[in-house]
């Protein structure tokens, strides 16, 4: 059977690439070109992120060294360049050969490089040694093509030449160990075997032939023929049992490592290939061709391990299976994330190369699959019980029973190891997965068939990439390229469903199963836990599913697989591809707490909660929130803000108003004095407010309320706050007007002050324009002399003695009427304060006491309603109107005053437009007032 592997492929244009190398860590391909430049490609990206121009002439090698965040390159004019690749600096410049440089090797532990030349010699260099050439190695008769370090042995590397030989050599010695012999024209590239049980080299020269030779024999043990033009790159993949070879003929061709079976024939149409390269713990190619390069990805990146219910991990580590137990690290600390230091056990080699290892339900026997065949081992001492030949293999919930996918128009069912049934999927096989049911993957979706007689359960219009049961199988998750799906299987339907139909429906029972949620996410692995399905997404998050609700356990920092669940330990196991093991912790009790829940047993929910840890239960109240048990989560959770939001969300008034006492934090002052306002308790919603300093909120609730008294300490708080906005409004609305006033002098905004005074408080008037114009004076003194005072321009200012009166009439004749008497009280705009000024002072009702002749009590602004103790009484004032004369004397303006009306249904007025040329002086002013002599 043909070995399975994906193949992926990235393609970047560019011209002739003559070397390409891998970055062990980052996403890069460093690729070398004919006209002089390199450049670092990002494959996940797909773009340049490096570029370095080296020189005119080729540059036919290309290194990475990234212990030291280097480049090392070699071109026609014989010289190493040397680059830091993080900050484009050429670091060294070494003149190193007196012709091209074909090939640059990087000695993986120590600082040194290897080069081979046209002028027919190798030789070594030492970066600690301020790049000197250590040794030079001479024999090769013809131009050094390629040089390769023996990744078993680091003092020994090879060597292909165009005198159509191998050479091995030593450093240290300046002679060969060996030379091979075989080819029949110049040879053009060589590397060795990875793995430890095979002493192999690989040699490809133009007499068009690929030759495997046993370097401790010395001897050709295999020859691979098929390309059609000379041979130009071979490797031994470091990972993958696979050879590659790339030939001028413009294929890449993957043989089979241990049959050398020709498994692949790869054409990118990018014209002759020149170079190859592979990175140790990783399943990329990297291939330079004449147009351009080219990153293949084979295979599976997920590793070929598993894990039983008991703690037993088998994996493969090539074609050797080894094995760890969770039991037996007794006294190791175990912490989130952190490796495991498992002991690891060889259990001996395979005959096939292991792509997949899964356990069975009781963990009895491991099969393993690969080479497009299985076999059946048992676990503890890995005795085989049986093989075979297959695509796929699948086990079901009967550890006894599993399937094979033997073609794509065969399936096959074996119970004990003997086959039991066999069958021809209707629309043909391109996957299988097993569980409670048998699933198979077709042209038209998923179908699902009973193990027992094979009868169609349902078939899904879905392209699963995988299947997921649960342990009882009342649950499955169907993860497709984009998206997961949360089922649940009924089997009382289906029962009834297949009592009321005598044969099956092409499509099945769509009755046998409820689609629960739908959620847009890749799944890479997953396992069910009870009803939690825990999984792995393309973004490295470890999540898992409960209820319509989506946990993160925790962020990963690379790709991990799962592994499994053990509820002893409460602990869920992960590897990478790197076969390390790795833990998290997911409390069993949490999750049999959730599970419960779904299933509404609330009884067992309740048993349950003791045994969840503190620390974890606020986790538990997020997800008995989500599913709609507030109380039960308010009762459970241990988050005060969490805590908090629950009982606003209930208007459990008590436990809001101790924790925001407890926290002592405005914000949660504000949100609990908003529920308050809503549900009308005012006495609580006044004192959240204090505490949350919101004066708005409290001038709000005060004048809404009519309390008076409350307005006067928000007044006095605000004031001494500094809050001068609410302090003003607070004074304006009890009638303070002078505070009020004095409160916009104390903000510096005079000219409000100047209008508020010219309306409300005439007498004031002068005092606010000499305030207003020394303000002025600082930025503009022209503007400021432009500004006139009542008492220096009495004349601009016609009338205003009426108003000074009508402002104490007003004062002496205010009285305070109750509510009701709102509706028979005339409108402001309705009177006319100065007519009733000179009517009750030609009754003599009113006696004005000028400023020099006044008592303390008469002459100052009484501040009226100011005393008032409740806004459940309306004031009512005399709108103060008087006749503003301009040029002729004749003109009148209506001035009101918005007393402080009590009542906040009181209707809302507006004064008369005021001429505000009347407070200010043209520049002209002897025209002015020549104008208005003469006028008179």
């Amino acid at each position: 059977m043909p070995l399975k592997l994906n193949v992926k492929h990235l393609v970047s244009r560019s011209d002739r690439v003559k070397s390409v190398d891998i970055h062990p860590t980052e996403p890069w391909m460093l690729v070398s070109i004919y006209n002089g430049n390199v450049h670092i490609w990002n494959y996940e990206t797909q773009t340049i992120a490096k570029l370095f121009e080296v020189c005119d002439l080729p540059v036919r090698a290309a290194k990475f060294i990234s212990r030291k965040n280097w480049i090392i390159t070699g071109s026609d004019d014989g010289q190493l360049r040397v680059f830091n690749y993080n900050t484009s600096e050429r670091a060294h410049i070494i003149e190193a050969h007196s012709d091209y440089i074909r090939c640059i090797a990087v000695h993986p532990t120590q600082p040194l490089v290897l080069t081979s030349s046209d002028d027919m010699l190798i030789k070594l260099w030492n970066w600690e040694k301020l790049w000197t050439c250590s040794q030079t190695f001479e024999g090769h008769s013809h131009y050094v093509m390629q040089i390769v370090i023996n990744p078993k042995d680091n003092n020994t590397f090879a060597s292909a030449s165009l005198d159509w030989t191998v050479k091995v050599w030593q450093l240290g010695s300046s002679t060969p160990n060996f030379t091979l012999q075989g080819h029949e024209k110049g040879v053009n590239c060589v590397d060795y075997y990875y793995g430890g049980d095979k002493p192999y080299l690989i040699s490809g020269a133009d007499d068009k032939l690929v030759k495997i030779w046993d370097y401790q024999n010395k001897t050709c043990i295999q020859t691979l023929e098929g390309h059609a033009h000379n041979i130009s790159a071979v490797k031994f993949h470091p990972e993958l049992p696979i050879i590659i070879t790339g030939s001028e003929d413009g294929t890449v061709r993957i043989w089979h490592g241990n049959t050398y079976r020709l498994e692949y024939n790869l054409n990118y149409n990018l014209e002759r290939v020149w170079t190859i390269a592979c990175m140790k713990g990783c399943n990329n190619i990297a291939i330079g061709y004449d147009e351009g390069s080219a990153l293949l990805m084979l295979g599976r990146e997920q590793p070929a391990m598993s894990m039983d219910s008991s703690g037993k991990i088998i994996w493969a580590k090539h074609s050797e299976l080894q094995q760890a137990n969770l039991k037996a690290m007794v006294d190791a600390e175990i912490k989130d994330g952190e490796r495991l230091p498992l002991v690891v056990k060889d259990m001996g080699s395979c005959d096939i190369y292991p792509q997949t290892i899964s356990h069975n339900s009781n963990g009895r026997f491991v099969v393993v699959c690969g080479d497009g065949e299985y076999i059946i081992y048992t676990a503890m001492a890995l005795r085989n019980k049986s093989f075979g030949s297959a695509q796929e293999f699948v086990w079901a919930l009967d550890s006894s029973e599993y399937a094979i996918c033997e073609s794509s128009s065969c399936i096959k069912i074996f119970k004990n190891f003997k086959e039991r049934k066999s069958f021809k999927p209707e629309y043909g096989t391109e996957g299988i997965f097993g569980g409670h049911m048998l699933g198979i993957k077709s042209i038209s979706g998923l179908a699902l068939y009973d193990w027992e007689t094979l009868d169609l359960i349902i078939r899904i219009e879905i392209q699963p990439k995988h299947v997921f049961w649960s342990e009882n199988g009342e649950l499955l998750c169907i993860a497709s390229e984009d998206s997961f799906y949360i089922l649940r299987y009924n089997p009382e339907a289906l029962t009834l469903a297949k009592s009321t139909n005598a044969t099956i429906p092409e499509d099945g029972f769509e009755e046998s199963f409820d689609v629960l949620s739908t959620h847009k996410e890749i799944v890479k692995t997953g396992l069910w836990v009870g009803d939690c399905f825990i999984y792995t997404n393309s973004l490295n998050r470890l999540n898992y599913y409960v209820g319509g609700e989506i946990v993160t356990i925790s962020h990963l920092d690379r790709v991990m697989y799962l592994l499994g669940y053990i509820p002893k330990d409460s602990r869920l196991y992960l590897g990478d591809k790197e076969l390390n093991v790795v833990s998290f912790s997911l409390l069993l009790s949490v999750l049999e707490y959730q599970t419960a829940v779904m299933r509404r047993d609330f009884e067992t929910a309740h048993s349950v909660l003791p045994s969840i840890p503190w620390e974890q239960r606020t986790r538990v109240a997020h997800f008995l929130e989500k599913q709609g048990f507030k109380s039960q989560a308010l009762a459970v959770t241990t988050d005060p803000d969490h805590k908090f939001e629950l009982a606003l969300q209930l208007g459990d008034f008590k436990v809001a108003y101790k924790i925001a006492k407890e926290a002592g934090s405005e914000h949660k002052w504000r949100r609990l004095s908003e529920l308050a306002m809503l549900k009308s308790e005012f006495q609580l919603a006044e004192e959240c407010l204090h505490h949350a300093k919101d004066y708005a909120g409290l001038l709000l609730l005060a004048s809404s309320s009519g309390n008076a008294g409350m307005v006067e300490k928000l007044a006095q708080s605000a004031e001494a706050g500094s809050i001068n906005n609410i302090a003003f409004v607070s004074y304006f609305l009890l009638g303070k007007k002078e505070k009020a006033l004095n409160m916009l002098v104390q903000s510096k905004r005079l000219p409000e002050a100047a209008f508020f005074a010219r309306t409300y408080l005439p007498s004031h008037v002068p005092r606010i324009t000499e305030l207003w114009k020394e303000n002025l004076k600082k930025v503009n003194e022209k503007a400021a002399n432009s500004l006139a005072n009542p008492e220096e321009y009495e004349n601009l200012f016609t009338g205003f003695h009426s108003l000074v009166k009508a402002e104490q009439f007003m004062k002496q004749t205010e009285t305070r009427l109750p509510a009701s008497s709102y509706p028979r009280s005339a409108l402001n705009n309705e009177i006319n304060p100065v007519e009733a000024m000179l009517a009750a002072e030609a009754a003599g009702a009113f006696v004005y006491v000028s400023e020099d002749g006044a008592t303390g009590s008469q002459h100052s602004l009484s501040e009226g309603a100011g005393d008032a103790n409740g806004f459940t009484e309306a004031f009512t004032d005399s709108p103060i109107t008087e006749a503003w004369g301009g040029a002729n004397n004749e003109k009148e303006e209506s001035f009101v005053t918005a007393e402080n009306n009590a009542s906040i249904t009181q209707k809302e007025q507006t004064a008369d437009d005021l001429d505000l040329n009347n407070f200010v002086l043209d520049e002209d002013i002897e025209g002015d007032l020549e104008l208005e002599e003469s006028d008179n």
